[in-house]
């Protein structure tokens, strides 16, 4: 079954920059592995967190990649960038797509045309 698995990391100090570079590298690998995306985000409020994703069909899949010649080097070579424990989990997608959020004009909360909740364009 498909999933996504989310990696927290939490860098040690002083290796935020130097850490987000080479996780963004080895992430990428994980498309060699037959990940269908991947991706690597950083905290704004706490520019030493970071979440890994990547997408793949099968959890094997994932195995291989965590477990491939890649990532274990980069476990290794990066032991003391980052805390330990490292616990992933795998996530499987409830729903798809995205929501659009219809813009409301104005900054009073209520719409812009006055109205309590009554988006610009439309009539109470």
């Amino acid at each position: 079954m498909a999933g996504t698995v989310i990696v927290p990391w939490y860098a040690t100090g002083f290796r935020g920059d130097a850490f987000e570079k080479d996780l963004n590298e080895v992430a990428a690998a994980a498309l060699r592995y037959g990940a269908s995306s991947y991706a690597v985000y950083r905290s704004r409020d706490d520019k030493y967190r970071f979440q890994q994703l990547a997408a793949f069909d099968e959890h094997l899949d994932w195995e291989r990649y965590w477990e491939g010649p890649e990532m274990t080097y980069f476990r290794a070579s990066h032991s003391s960038w980052y805390q330990i424990p490292v616990l992933y989990g795998w996530w499987d997608r409830t729903a798809g797509g995205a929501v659009a959020e219809r813009a409301l004009a104005g900054g009073n909360g209520r719409g812009g045309n006055g109205h309590r909740g009554t988006p610009v364009g439309e009539i109470a």
